[in-house]
């Protein structure tokens, strides 16, 4: 995937916290050549950046993660 790729989830795809950890099988990549594993808090924000890929993990619209502050 490439390093401007954006990754639509749904409220559902988030853990307890309201995150995803990066690399994720949803960005179409392999857990084993990506980067370290790295938590990012989509919840908050509605999108979070991994630090090390550039893959943005972004709520689709009209996605609400209840629960999660």
């Amino acid at each position: 995937m490439n390093a401007k790729a954006v990754v639509e989830l749904l409220a559902k795809d988030l853990n307890s916290q309201g995150g995803v950890f990066c690399p994720n099988p949803k960005a179409d990549m392999k857990l084993w050549s990506g980067h370290p594993k790295v938590y990012l808090d989509v919840a908050r924000l509605g999108e979070a950046k991994c630090p090390y890929c550039g893959t943005v993990y972004r709520l689709k619209a009209g996605e609400v993660a209840a629960g999660h502050h």
